[in-house]
């Protein structure tokens, strides 16, 4: 028996990963990034291999890995989350600084970032493991907590895409219990519904700067059903 409930309490942070050169490059959203040796430290990322990313990662050899803010923007995760590389510059229009491996690094909404050079890649059939050694890592933000993927799922009600290791069908989730009293509110601009009697968190206790998860609007612009 597998409880899928039970996956959501491993801890995750909420990391872009890029590689590549310059506005040439490309990223994605990974919360799969971790350390596997101290001396000298190394860092492993997973990346389906379906990702334009993943391509980029294997020819230059080197990666970055962006830690995003905890109030990393909509727009942020949208673009580098839910959108291909493939179709489209995902890099156009970023901060950017160049890392000593040549790869670009996106600045925006991080508060630290790493940079490795790959020497080892794992193939793990859907996905592959890119370990690298440590070259760069600098702190941007130290004011700033890092956005974990507890707070992404439960505050931002964000959800791990397809390609992500960590996605899980939703069909194979259990059924929250319906809670009296609770309500609904629509998003005005996209009609994305935020049910009470499905969330973890009533509307009213979302935080100011909680936006709608689909196309990113303000909490202000639901209105209730």
């Amino acid at each position: 028996m597998i409880d899928y409930e039970a996956l959501f309490k491993i801890s995750y942070g909420l990391y872009i990963v890029s590689s590549g050169e310059g506005q040439k490059g490309n990223g994605f959203i990974s919360n799969t990034v971790f350390q596997v040796t101290s001396e000298p430290p190394r860092f492993a990322t997973c990346c389906n291999k379906n990702n334009f990313t993943a391509h980029i990662i294997a020819e230059h050899g080197a990666f970055a890995v962006s830690v995003l803010d905890q109030n990393a923007s909509q727009d942020i995760i949208s673009r580098f989350g839910y959108k291909s590389g493939a179709e489209t510059s995902k890099l156009e229009g970023m901060r950017l600084r160049t890392g000593e491996t040549g790869v670009p690094v996106v600045l925006n909404d991080a508060i630290a970032f790493l940079e490795c050079r790959v020497i080892q890649t794992v193939d793990l059939g859907t996905h592959l493991m890119f370990i690298g050694d440590l070259v760069q890592a600098v702190v941007l933000d130290s004011a700033n907590p890092p956005m974990t993927y507890e707070y992404y799922h439960k505050v931002k009600k964000g959800l791990a895409p397809k390609n992500a290791p960590t996605y899980i069908d939703a069909s194979k989730l259990a059924k929250p219990v319906k809670k009296e009293g609770a309500k609904q509110y629509k998003c005005t601009a996209c009609g994305y519904i935020y049910d009470e009697a499905e969330e973890a968190i009533s509307f009213a206790d979302l935080p100011d700067d909680w936006v709608c998860p689909l196309c990113g609007s303000e909490k202000i612009d639901f209105i209730e059903l």
